[in-house]
């Protein structure tokens, strides 16, 4: 009787079923993972856009008042170090607005923004409502001319999610006539 005959599978090719198996099993579960990262931030993806939002519009708001001069719609340094507006360079905390209503300019407060989640019994607006500092939040913003009466504006923010940084940035163009 040949040994050859018989039929089956030999140790070495269960071995790579079983390395490609694994592999397979591993992928997925990295797949998975990934997105329960990505599902954990999703609310922190929806503060960070509306952030930014409420940036771009208090500098339109503020040409629109005339609360600043169209020369002050620049950052502190700019580009080239003196570009002498009030918008100050650079990353910097999600601190509260000063008097001049305007974030990320001179006179903002040191106390940083808050985000209000629901407490133990998952109603907002009671007393076990939970107050968390946006201390891993950055916000930068950045003006640059385009021309004479037309400008770029950029609103950067970044956010920490665990140990991973996202950033969500807009970009948009602002003119001297309101």
């Amino acid at each position: 009787m040949n040994l050859r005959d018989e039929a089956g599978f030999s140790l070495v090719e269960s071995l790579v079923s079983l390395g490609i198996l694994s592999f397979g099993l591993l992928a997925m579960a990295a797949a998975f993972l990934q997105g329960a990262v990505q599902l954990s931030g999703s609310h922190l993806d929806v503060l960070a856009r509306e952030k930014a939002a409420e940036a771009i519009e208090s500098v339109f708001t503020s040409r629109d008042t005339r609360t600043i001069q169209w020369a002050q719609i620049r950052n502190v340094d700019g580009e080239d170090g003196t570009a002498n507006g009030i918008f100050r360079d650079g990353p910097l905390p999600l601190s509260r607005p000063g008097p001049d209503g305007l974030i990320n300019t001179a006179d903002d407060l040191t106390q940083l923004e808050t985000l209000v989640t629901p407490g133990p019994d998952g109603l907002l607006g009671t007393a076990d409502d939970v107050t968390r500092p946006l201390s891993d939040f950055t916000r930068e913003i950045v003006i640059r001319d385009v021309s004479l009466t037309l400008r770029s504006l950029t609103v950067v923010i970044r956010y920490r999610i665990g140990r991973l940084w996202r950033e969500y940035s807009i970009s948009t163009l602002i003119s001297s006539y309101a």
